[in-house]
């Protein structure tokens, strides 16, 4: 009897485990909350999904958290945007290579009142410190995101120190950038933001760009596949066909063809 359990069971494992083996592809992509809210993913992943027939799977969360989860094996490939930060993960032997993707920039928005008198500026360092003279709301993500670590090294220069002023002027949501746009919206403050999560943005109330053009304010992203001989449950040859559609013709097109109210959100520039 115990025999004829066990053969029972065994065949019935067989059943089961048989289809899910046969199960369609997936990929984990530990990216940011910029590139899911300005809805370039929704836009660029069905063209991989169709020539594949792969499953993207992004997890959206600050650059600094998505590296962590990428540390952690909790994903295949990473693309974020902090190149010192990705540079460091390839190093440190987390990920096996990193190659440019696209680019676009960060811009300064604020209220229409621009209460710091920044309009028009094309120096991050001069409005920042415009604004923390005049004692102005700016609203920070301090999430140990990209976009925040681009905005530190902007504070950075000004040498105003934003630790000291944290409650008072200085304000941190520790959310993503369309949480942090809202906050902004809401107390009329300003804040520094990717120019493509801005463009998706739909609850401006009274917010506009008042800082853009400044070559600082450049904004790289990279992707890097996780490496397997750290973490053996990385789908390595899914991740890097992934990567090589990504940096190649067809996703680079794709990327250049994402476009809201006829303006481009991000340019690619792969090597």
């Amino acid at each position: 009897m115990i025999k004829h359990w066990v053969r029972a069971g065994i065949a019935a494992l067989v059943v089961v485990t048989g289809p899910v083996q046969a199960a369609d592809p997936f990929i984990v992509v530990q990216s940011t909350t910029s590139t899911q809210n300005s809805g370039l993913f929704d836009a660029i992943l069905p063209w991989f999904e169709a020539e594949t027939g792969i499953d993207v799977r992004v997890v959206a969360v600050g650059t600094g958290q998505a590296i962590r989860n990428a540390r952690n094996g909790d994903g295949d490939v990473l693309l974020v945007h902090a190149k010192p930060a990705e540079e460091a993960f390839v190093t440190q032997g987390w990920g096996v290579s990193r190659q440019d993707v696209m680019y676009n920039d960060f811009v300064i928005v604020g209220p229409k009142d621009d209460p710091a008198g920044i309009r028009g500026g094309s120096s991050a360092t001069a409005a920042l410190k415009a604004i923390a003279e005049a004692k102005a709301i700016f609203a920070s993500r301090g999430d140990d995101s990209g976009t925040h670590k681009a905005e530190l090294r902007q504070w950075a220069a000004t040498g105003v120190d934003v630790a000291q002023a944290s409650g008072s002027w200085y304000r941190e949501t520790g959310s993503g950038m369309g949480a942090t746009l809202n906050v902004a919206a809401g107390m009329a403050a300003y804040t520094l933001t990717d120019r493509a999560t801005w463009l998706a943005f739909g609850n401006a109330h009274g917010l506009e760009i008042l800082v853009e053009g400044d070559p600082r304010l450049f904004n790289q992203y990279g992707v890097i596949l996780v490496n397997p001989d750290k973490h053996p449950n990385v789908r390595a040859e899914t991740g890097q066909r992934f990567i090589d559609w990504l940096v190649g013709p067809d996703g680079q097109a794709a990327i250049a063809n994402y476009k809201l109210d006829g303006e481009q959100l991000f340019f690619p520039n792969a090597r």
